[in-house]
């Protein structure tokens, strides 16, 4: 796309009020100004606020909490439905503007909207089937039973890589709970939650049940955790930064979910289908440029298969193109930030100084300065940074391995457990591997694991609770007892 028709298509944005409204765009150098990550063009300024506006926002969303829980998980439900039905309306102008947030292909961008949807949709019905239970009574002349009541005001903090997904994965769980959600979206990505938010409130959900806010991180993040009204807090980010927050809500006991950093293992067994493997670690690692929680960040591939399997990785590898996301044939776009390029380069660097052999990338495009051509190094082991770290980028590492026990080992030698990925032919082999591993999330000769229908989350520093699937609607709700004496 010529830049000027780019820019076109950002004052289009910016001014359509379906998407956009008017009132949360400013003009004033204390906005937050968002840019391309492409070319570092300016996309315009949101608004900023701070503890004030988080106060109020609080306020509103405990008034909303009655009529909202009184109207039903049914009518929650049509509203919801609304809402995304709205999401598939205007789906190509919200992949737009992600893609000129955030960077990735266009292609993906519209699959993320597709994505965010069904969680949607999911949790509209979800919310009528939250059931409680009879349980036989311990005492004589009881009944004794359990039901689900929605916790009350939540609130998410979500990340800039999937910035529409991972709001209603969170919001769409608490709405069809019967809670109230503010959502802190990534300051690299407001326009996206705006334009979610927007939509909702044309669904029907009322002011006051869905909120934005955008603005200064510590004194929202410090009002939201120190607040006895916010009951649960769901963050998706880093495993440091999930920490803090953990321990700032620690002082009201909420009920916090954490989705955070994953170093997912992929690993090909010697019965492997070389071919099968070989696409699918591409698909687990480049996808969304490697800026991704459950990207691959370590394959491990059996000696047997291991030259076969370098020389065909490297020749796909080769093959990506690497461009602005608003490309049609684009697979590789731009990262982030700046940050993001220097711990790629770290990790190559490293790697290489300690004996890993590179095979193809290993620098900076030239396609502009965020860009970082994916890239295959070989020969990793566990003292290089990349093996220790989440690289978060196009950088995969390769390792032989020729005994499990020792592949479990290094497979599980690290503070996360997100995700991991086998490839195999014995389904023995495959389900005793998968049992050993401690990640949450274990995909079998696929590379495509996610749905609504998931528990997603994650073992030790990856992450508590679970999001999606019946089991999302739990980190929204509490458990009540009732005992009914004198039958």
């Amino acid at each position: 796309m010529k830049r000027q028709n780019q820019e076109k298509l950002i004052t289009s944005f910016l001014a359509n009020n379906t998407l956009i409204p008017e009132d949360l765009v400013t003009a004033s150098a204390e906005g937050i100004e968002v840019f391309n990550p492409a070319n570092n063009d300016s996309l315009g300024r949101v608004k900023s606020f701070g503890k004030e506006k988080t106060q109020e926002l609080i306020k509103q969303s405990e008034n909303s909490l009655h009529d909202w829980q009184q109207i039903g998980a049914y009518r929650r439900a049509e509203v919801l439905h609304a809402w995304a039905n709205l999401i598939e309306k205007n789906a190509e102008d919200l992949a737009k503007i992600i893609t000129l947030e955030q960077g990735k292909p266009i292609t993906e961008a519209r699959a993320e909207i597709n994505y965010a949807k069904s969680f949607v949709t999911w949790f509209a019905e979800e919310g009528k089937r939250h059931y409680g239970e009879v349980i036989p009574p311990c005492k004589d002349g009881t009944r004794m039973l359990t039901m689900r009541q929605p916790i009350g005001v939540s609130a998410a903090i979500t990340p800039w890589n999937f910035p529409c997904a991972m709001i209603t994965r969170k919001a769409s769980a608490a709405l069809a709970a019967g809670c109230s959600m503010i959502v802190r979206p990534a300051d690299e990505t407001p326009f996206s939650a705006i334009a979610l938010q927007s939509l909702a409130e044309q669904a029907g959900i009322p002011k006051g049940v869905l909120s934005t806010i955008v603005g200064q991180p510590e004194p929202i993040v410090d009002t939201l955790t120190q607040s006895e009204k916010v009951r649960a807090l769901s963050f998706t980010g880093s495993t440091k930064i999930g920490k803090l927050i953990t321990e700032k809500c620690a002082n009201t006991l909420k009920k916090v979910s954490m989705e955070l950093g994953g170093h997912a293992p992929f690993i090909v067994l010697e019965d492997a289908d070389i071919d099968a493997a070989v696409d699918g670690v591409i698909a687990a690692k480049f996808a969304t440029s490697g800026q991704d929680c459950l990207a691959v960040n370590k394959c491990f591939v059996h000696s047997r298969l291991y030259a076969e399997f370098v020389t065909k990785v490297t020749k796909q590898v080769s093959k990506l193109v690497v461009g602005d996301g608003m490309n049609e044939n684009t697979d590789i776009g731009p990262l982030i930030s700046m940050a993001a390029i220097n711990k790629c380069q770290e990790h190559v660097d490293d790697a290489l100084s300690k004996g890993a052999k590179l095979h193809v990338g290993g620098s900076s495009s030239e396609q502009g300065k965020q860009y970082f051509l994916p890239t295959v190094i070989c020969d990793v082991n566990e003292s290089m940074l990349i093996r220790q770290e989440e690289t978060f980028g196009p950088v995969l590492a390769i390792t032989p391995f020729n005994d499990t026990e020792t592949l479990v080992n290094e497979a599980n030698n690290t503070p996360y457990g997100l995700a991991a990925y086998i490839y195999g032919s014995s389904m023995k082999n495959l389900w005793k591997i998968s049992e050993a591993l401690e990640y949450g999330m274990v995909a079998l000769n696929t590379p495509s694991m996610t749905g609504p229908p998931i528990p997603f989350g994650g073992f030790k520093q990856s992450g508590l609770g679970r999001e999606g699937s019946k089991y999302g609607l739990d980190e929204y709700t509490e458990l009540k007892y009732i005992c009914l004496g004198n039958m």
